[in-house]
């Protein structure tokens, strides 16, 4: 079977290209993989938008009533990074969908990806740095709620610390929240996960990767995981104008190898979602992407 990816073109929601939130990333993503030969129709599956009780599990209610309503105060769409009309909040609640969609198909299968997703920023009580609602601490709590997991493991690699996850779920036990991003980066007040390691400003591909091989196996002792969620954020390549770190390409590919192949050795199974990338160059930045998907395919 192919590896089963989740999308949905509202991913999109039609930003001005020169938006400092790259929303164009998302169809030159499935453009990229389409040319890969990964996106056929055997593959494809289509979310619908989360329903306001998923995204109640994670966030406050008032908060979501807003969202939905499209009537977010503008102190929090400022801190968002973005008006909440229409098209972002449908956007919000697709990506919301395809996060538990794709975690459902990984447990299925051993692995799937969505092509959105990752928006860590996003706490309990609001949105921020350009996240909405925070889909995979949502899919870890609709899991939960409805028996399908018991341990969870969220590995998020984006460059940026994973403040919102920490705080929706620093008190759910079920849920071990590991983050490890530059150290001099957004935000600058994080909220702890419950396991962060903070990289010094141009950390390269060798640096990087002994840190995270070295850390791997740590996280596999403390508990026997249902589930892996994986934010592939790719702001910490070299060429990302937000990230400050020093990854290449091939960084990336390793990287991604690395997380995956060792649940997946383990049996675990492994929900992917892209998180962040920031860069002028979109097409690349999708290229960037697209290489959680290639070897993601690997282990399908």
């Amino acid at each position: 079977m192919p590896l089963q990816i989740v999308h949905h073109p509202d991913y999109d929601a039609g930003f001005a290209v020169n938006h400092r939130f790259p929303m164009s990333k998302y169809p030159l993503l499935m453009e990229a993989l389409s040319a890969r030969g990964l996106a056929g129709p055997e593959a494809l599956s289509m979310p619908r938008p989360a329903p306001a009780s998923w995204l109640k599990l994670a966030h406050a209610a008032s908060y979501v009533d807003q969202v939905l309503a499209c009537e977010v105060p503008e102190k929090i769409e400022r801190e968002i990074g973005f008006p909440v009309g229409p098209r972002v909040s449908l956007r919000a609640q697709l990506a919301t969908g395809g996060t538990v969609l794709a975690a459902r198909l990984a447990l299925l299968n051993g692995i799937a990806c969505n092509t959105a997703g990752g928006s860590h920023h996003a706490r309990r009580a609001q949105g921020a740095g350009f996240c909405t609602f925070n889909d995979v601490a949502v899919a870890s709590l609709v899991l939960l709620a409805e028996a399908a997991a018991r341990n969870i493991l969220i590995v998020d690699l984006d460059v940026h610390q994973g403040d919102g996850t920490a705080d929706i779920l620093g008190d759910e036990r079920r849920v071990f929240t590991f983050s490890m991003h530059g150290d001099r980066n957004y935000p600058a007040r994080k909220i702890a996960s419950e396991l962060d390691i903070a990289l010094p400003d141009g950390t390269g591909d060798a640096d990087y990767l002994e840190r995270l091989g070295g850390i791997l196996p740590e996280l596999t002792a403390r508990a026997p995981w249902d589930i892996v969620f994986y934010n592939a954020g790719v702001d910490v390549h070299a060429e990302d104008r937000l990230g400050r770190l020093s990854l290449s390409n091939e960084g990336l590919r390793a990287r991604e190898a690395m997380v995956i192949r060792h649940f997946r050795a383990l049996g675990i199974p492994v929900c992917g979602v892209i998180g962040g990338g920031y860069s002028t160059d979109v097409a690349a930045l999708a290229a960037r992407h697209a290489i959680l998907f290639e070897v993601a395919s690997g282990f399908a």
